[in-house]
């Protein structure tokens, strides 16, 4: 999931989201990483961060891990 923000508040940063069930909120970055999601935004001028999201069933907890992207 791709987040780009409106013309009106592009001093914020767009986000790339990967949300996991049962995995690690690493595994998450690292699939953004490895499958090159960064590219659906090479339009995009502005700065970036990649999100990763899980949720464990058996803790109930989220974990979330958040990187700025170096273009």
């Amino acid at each position: 999931m791709a987040l780009i923000p409106r013309k009106k508040y592009l001093d914020k940063p767009a986000i790339i989201l990967e949300l996991k069930y049962e995995q690690t909120a690493e595994g998450a970055i690292e699939q953004i990483k490895q499958r090159n999601y960064p590219s659906a935004l090479e339009d995009y001028h502005g700065n970036m961060l990649l999100v990763g999201i899980n949720y464990s069933r058996r803790d109930k907890l989220h974990e979330c891990l958040i990187e700025a992207y170096e273009k």
